[in-house]
């Protein structure tokens, strides 16, 4: 099942946002990975199988404050 992800993460610099896709990046199962908002403080994940909450504690350790805003089910065409 394929899955989009969107967190809201605490990131003041650009090298957090870097340390953030980093992170993201090497959960399994991510096909996909972009930052969004105004602010470039959400990053939306999508992929199969991913562990939202796993990957939210991940960055809450390594980057900062992250609040879980969305998991929804990607339908594919």
């Amino acid at each position: 099942m394929k899955q989009k992800i969107v967190m809201k993460v605490q990131m003041n610099c650009q090298k957090c946002r870097a340390q953030a896709l980093q992170v993201a990046a090497d959960a399994d199962g991510v096909n996909f990975l972009a930052l969004e908002g105004a602010e470039k403080d959400k990053v939306v994940v999508i992929g199969d199988g991913v562990d939202a909450v796993k990957l939210a504690t991940s960055l809450r350790k390594k980057v900062g404050h992250t609040e879980l805003m969305s998991v929804a089910e990607v339908k594919s065409n």
